[in-house]
């Protein structure tokens, strides 16, 4: 695995080397006394670094390769290459280079079209989640789902839209029966320090920043207002969310930033050995388990028997094969897992 992982990073680096090389090449005064007189060939090394090479290492990072993705990041190439290439040693490739933006342009309008879906259909999604029986926070992306394509794109309007949601329109909402996960923790007294932290540093700072540089002090308060939104709907969201359960799935979220939906008849085995809940959580699991002051670790695993497709920050999508698990009922909850998992054996 860490080899693995070493290799990966390795793509990530020749992509920099790229980068840096030709930035160097053609923004730099070393780069001025390297190129020859006459530099064509030199050019359309780089575009073809730019273009070609350089998507191809970021999907080695990645892992993940689709024509899209290379179309994309193929006319981020040409762009790079406008921005770095000189316009005199451009000349000859020019048309090249037009040819990426105007691509580039047609995929940038082609996801605006799901923007646009999204707000013409916006009333029925509110419709269609008023009269669903799960909590808003999977009611909203399943009926968001059902009038528009997925895609990544509405996958973050999503996530912003709840997270604006809980934050601004939530508060007079009272929280739903269940099993909670952060009653016994200090998760909201701690967010609440972290938003007068910042609230406190935004007016401490901001003034003394503003007659250093207008434009870092705007980006900061900027940053600040959205991280306090930020915490205050992770707060509202978890309150008003305990574990929601029906006959065939049970449904677990922690704030904005994670959520599962997980089939009983799913679930392979549930462990609650302690030498396994302390040891450190591994890469292919989710947690639910509320940050506190001190070390906390889950009161149970549990395992799938296929992995399970969870939504974390921005409306990602990932797969898991295990959830870990710290509620304030655990007994009760152990209890409702294996009573389903029976019922659907």
């Amino acid at each position: 695995m860490y080899i693995i992982q070493k290799g990966k990073y390795l793509w990530l680096l020749m992509l920099a080397f790229i980068l840096s090389s030709n930035y160097i090449l053609y923004q730099t005064a070393i780069g001025a006394d390297i190129l020859p007189p006459e530099a064509n060939l030199v050019v359309l090394g780089s575009l073809i670094d730019l273009i070609i090479i350089g998507p191809i290492f970021f999907m080695l990072y990645r892992k993940k390769f689709s024509m899209k993705t290379a179309i994309l990041f193929a006319a981020a190439g040409c762009i790079l290459a406008r921005l770095f290439i000189p316009a005199h040693l451009l000349g000859p490739f020019t048309t090249i280079t037009w040819v990426g933006i105007a691509v580039e342009g047609a995929l940038i309008t082609f996801e605006l079209l799901f923007v646009i879906a999204f707000f013409r259909y916006l009333p029925k999604v509110i419709e269609k989640v008023r009269t669903s029986t799960l909590p808003v926070i999977f009611s909203f992306p399943k009926a968001v789902d059902t009038y528009v394509k997925s895609n990544p794109i509405i996958h973050v309007i999503c996530s912003e839209s709840l997270l604006f949601y809980y934050a601004l329109c939530s508060w007079r909402k009272a929280p739903s029966d269940g099993i909670t996960l952060h009653k016994k923790s200090s998760f909201i007294a701690l967010q609440i320090m972290m938003i007068h932290a910042i609230i406190i540093e935004t007016f401490a700072i901001h003034w003394w920043l503003h007659s250093k540089s207008v434009v870092i002090s705007v980006v900061l308060i900027m940053l600040n207002i959205y991280s306090v939104i930020f915490m205050a709907a992770c707060i509202q969201s978890v309150r008003l969310h305990p574990i929601y359960t029906d006959e065939k799935a049970m449904y677990i979220s922690f704030g904005i930033v994670k959520r599962v939906k997980i089939n009983f008849q799913d679930i392979e085995s549930v462990i609650e050995d302690d030498t396994v809940l302390k040891s450190k959580i591994s890469k292919d699991t989710i947690d639910f388990i509320a940050r506190d002051f001190e070390q906390v670790y889950p009161d149970m695993i549990i395992k799938m028997k296929k992995p399970v497709t969870a939504t974390v920050f921005m409306g990602i999508q990932k797969e898991y094969a295990k959830i870990a698990i710290k509620s304030d009922d655990p007994d009760k909850l152990k209890s409702i897992i294996l009573n389903k998992m029976s019922n659907e054996a």
